[in-house]
């Protein structure tokens, strides 16, 4: 195949990517842009497979079933509560993917290769940092989230210090692999000290700011990934990482932002102020009410506007569709119904909205957090739906909380709150909530799902 033809196919396909990016902008064409990002990567792999003719039809064929095999299990298989841990896990593989690729190309490299050496040997040495920071990052975050590293920010004397030696130590290592390619221990050395950073890096991040490192890892990768296309002399995969890398990071300045945090802080693991804060018994104790699904239908059927508020427990118990059903219900009797939706509520951005979009909820209906926080006052019950930290009212009073500083929804501001949660666990942040302990909050305890379909069956009795 010429030259031009595979420039032509790589434009193509750079063209469908940003098309599937617009698309993936609102939740109507999501699905559509999402296709197109992957008719775009598939004809990206295509055309260099069969330009660089480095394995045969067969074994193309061969990949293409497997890889789409493996890719239609995973659709199947994978819960939506668990999609956190698996985009963790994607971003992982971007950048051991990045490793190995930079590491072979280098070892080929040093028998001669057509690109300018300082041109190679740089983009393979960005390949190696970012990479590895990437991979072991993105394992740590799988593993917090995925309940098997504590979840809570590790820290201790020295953590920063050590990260920043650890950040010069990177750099020297990558001028010795630019200046003498042949030493390939300098680059897995390269490789090794990166890791550690990657760890560390992730380590001092607690679980509440756990979107916000999910999106600073897909920037990594797509960095990564460019990095790689130079070392490739690709052109598609130079434009594909840094579309990647530059709309990560976008997100994740959104997400600061929703949090906030410094960006700075998040790039080198600085953590929010940790503060002792008062015991889940002086915040709970003789203060918590609790109500039945009977009651609580009681309190809707006097309503007129309604807020739902999502968190990770509507994910955890799938409650989504049953809550749709329970808006569906209200508005038949001309309740307005609304969700608030706080931009890291769950464990990904999107988290929420993607969760509601399967139940197939109006997108007119989902407010953001800034929105619907102004009319709060005129709502007449607000449902918390397994949110914890994102509606904690400590975050506008105690500077010394986890979450100091972070904006909230203002549930605590309606005229009455039901929580739905299983105990009085504190959420990611580790902290108590006194929502649940104020005079108009009333608590409804066990899983997501079968209360709100409690509250159906109520409704329609009532």
């Amino acid at each position: 195949m010429s030259g031009v033809l595979i420039n032509i196919g790589y434009l193509a396909a750079s063209v469908l990517f940003i098309l599937g990016l617009k698309g993936l902008t609102h939740p109507r064409t999501a699905v559509r842009g999402n296709l197109m990002g992957a008719a775009g990567m598939f004809i990206a792999v295509l055309l260099t497979l069969t330009s660089q003719r480095i394995i045969s039809f067969e074994m193309i064929l061969l990949g293409i079933v497997i890889g789409g095999t493996i890719g239609a299990l995973l659709a199947i298989k994978i819960q939506m509560t668990e999609m956190p841990e698996l985009v963790a896990l994607f971003n992982g593989f971007g950048g051991a993917a990045s490793v190995l690729v930079a590491g072979a190309a280098l070892f080929e490299s040093v028998g001669g290769a057509d690109v300018p050496m300082i041109q190679l040997t740089i983009a393979i040495a960005v390949s190696g940092l970012i990479g590895a920071v990437t991979f072991w990052g993105s394992l740590v975050a799988f593993g917090k989230l995925k309940g098997l590293v504590n979840e809570n920010a590790f820290l201790f004397s020295g953590q920063q210090v050590i990260n920043a030696v650890l950040g010069v130590i990177t750099l020297i290592l990558t001028v010795l692999v630019v200046m003498d390619p042949s030493n390939s221990m300098a680059y897995w050395g390269l490789v090794g000290v990166a890791s550690i950073l990657g760890v560390l890096l992730v380590m001092p991040i607690g679980g509440a700011d756990m979107p916000v490192v999910v999106a600073l890892l897909n920037s990594y990768s797509g960095l990564a990934a460019a990095a790689n296309g130079f070392v490739l002399s690709n052109n598609v995969l130079i434009i594909t990482g840094s579309l990647v890398g530059a709309s990560g990071l976008i997100l994740t300045q959104i997400m600061c932002k929703a949090m906030n945090r410094s960006l700075s802080n998040v790039l080198f693991g600085v953590l929010a102020p940790v503060g002792g804060g008062p015991s889940a018994d002086d915040v709970y104790a003789g203060k918590v009410k609790s109500a039945s699904p009977e009651e609580v239908a009681l309190l809707f059927d006097a309503a007129r506007r309604v807020a739902i508020v999502p968190g990770y427990g509507m994910a955890v118990s799938q409650a989504q569709h049953p809550v749709a059903s329970l808006a569906a219900l209200l508005e038949s009797r001309g309740v307005t119904v609304e969700y608030a939706i706080h931009p890291v509520a769950g464990r990904m951005p999107g988290h929420m909205n993607v969760l509601l979009a399967e139940a197939d909820v109006p997108y007119e209906a989902l407010k953001d957090m800034d929105e619907i926080n102004e009319t709060f006052d005129q709502i007449d019950v607000a449902l918390v739906i397994g949110a914890n930290d994102v509606v904690n009212p400590v975050a506008r009073t105690d500077p010394s909380s986890p979450i100091a500083g972070m904006p909230i929804i203002d549930v605590d501001k309606a005229k009455t709150v039901v929580v739905i949660k299983r105990s009085l666990s504190p959420g990611f942040a580790g902290i108590p909530n006194p929502l649940f302990a104020l005079d108009n909050s009333l608590m409804m305890f066990g899983d997501g799902k079968k209360m709100v379909l409690d509250m159906v069956a109520a409704l329609k009795d009532s």
